[in-house]
């Protein structure tokens, strides 16, 4: 029992310094619209990316003072490829330059190699940052460069409407499900739960949608 309550204590230590409230507002905060998000992304709606938007900014405050820099520089580049992407399915036009909505379709041979290539890139300059501030030391390290190459492909998977960018989310959600626990983020640990159904979701209403055309 003794045991239990210390392991509880390690887990909510992040919330019991000066500004715990107001981090557990602004994580509770996050978690909701980043659900939310998600939802309007399974329904192929722009106002994933506003929503998002807010969450990643509020992900991108707790992961700094928190002095998490890879989560930092990933959900920095969730904000700009969110911009970038709501600026995609609004705007995208075909070859005659007229505006016309993007569909959701399937990757291609280029796609591929594109989201690979950048998997791949990802992955290296994370293990150079890692290495170069002395760490790689530990499994989470390892885990963490790993989830911030899947993470950084399946987002740009998603801002090209691509079916395959939610099993990008499937892989990366499941794990980093322990690493935010290990982190102190009970809630957001939690969130990655979630995440990883409403991606598995997202994956047959997204496949659905794009074998009709």
């Amino acid at each position: 029992m003794i045991m239990i309550n210390e392991n509880i204590n390690i887990l909510l230590s992040p919330y019991h310094h000066n500004k715990g409230n107001i981090i557990l507002i602004l994580e509770s905060t996050a978690v909701i619209l980043t659900i939310l998000s998600i939802f309007f992304a399974q329904r192929n709606n722009i106002l994933v990316y506003p929503i998002g938007i807010v969450s990643t900014i509020i992900y991108s405050y707790l992961t700094f003072v928190s002095s998490l820099y890879g989560d930092f520089i990933i959900n920095l580049y969730y904000t700009i490829m969110s911009f970038y992407g709501w600026f995609i399915w609004l705007y995208k036009k075909d070859q005659k330059n007229k505006k016309m909505p993007i569909s959701i379709t399937f990757c291609s041979k280029k796609d591929y190699f594109r989201t690979f290539f950048l998997l791949f890139f990802t992955c290296i300059f994370s293990m150079i940052l890692y290495f170069f501030y002395g760490k790689l030391k530990n499994y989470s390290d390892w885990m963490d460069i790993l989830t911030t190459g899947i993470f950084f492909s399946g987002m740009y998977q998603m801002s090209m409407k691509k079916v395959e960018n939610w099993i990008f989310w499937i892989i990366g959600n499941m794990i980093s499900v322990p690493l935010y626990f290990f982190k102190g983020f009970i809630l957001t640990g939690i969130l990655f739960i979630i995440l990883v159904i409403l991606a598995i979701m997202g994956f047959f209403i997204w496949k659905k949608k794009a074998l009709k055309l």
